[in-house]
């Protein structure tokens, strides 16, 4: 009897055991927790902007379009280069300019680009006439979405061999609107 009571118990020692083998708990690691890698100043963009352009005496209204792309080549350090195209005009006369810019940045958040532009280009007035220009200045760009991004632009423009001794003739201040790709 004992050999049978030995047995039994043998029995039901490894039934428990196997039934809480079953049921083992096995630590895992937590779900990794998924952060957007927020907005990318990377790639290839266009946009419109607005504004004025000012020289001594005269003010006239500005309204343009852009496009350009951007490279991160160390961060937070941005170059990148930019053709914009702008109709200029007020009550008199009206003309248009095409420069071809670069761009030289910080990105200082994920969210804020900080700037400086350096561009060459063309001033075409209605009768055909072409002057060499140029400008320089700088900006802001902030994202408002994943693709989105305003900015706001300052710049001093020339004319090359326009005579006088000045360095800028006259200002442009635009605000814009900038679509990524």
């Amino acid at each position: 009897m004992i050999i049978r009571s030995l047995a039994v118990a043998a029995v039901a020692l490894l039934s428990t055991t196997a039934a809480y083998a079953a049921d083992l708990i096995i630590p895992t690691s937590p779900e990794p927790i998924m952060e957007s890698a927020g907005f990318s100043w990377d790639g290839l963009y266009a946009g419109v902007q607005g504004g004025g352009q000012f020289y001594p005496g005269t003010t006239y209204g500005l309204l343009g379009a852009h496009v350009g792309v951007n490279f991160i080549v160390a961060d937070p350090v941005l170059i990148g280069l930019e053709g914009s195209a702008e109709w200029i005009f007020n009550n008199t006369a009206s003309f248009g300019e095409f420069f071809i810019n670069g761009r030289l940045g910080a990105v200082v958040t994920d969210e804020v680009l900080i700037y400086a532009l350096a561009g060459t280009g063309v001033e075409v007035n209605n009768a055909g006439n072409t002057f060499g220009t140029y400008q320089l200045g700088g900006g802001v760009e902030f994202a408002v979405t994943d693709s989105i991004s305003v900015r706001g632009q300052l710049v001093g423009v020339g004319f090359y061999n326009d005579g006088n001794n000045n360095f800028f003739d006259g200002a442009k201040a635009t605000v814009g609107v900038s679509y990524h790709f």
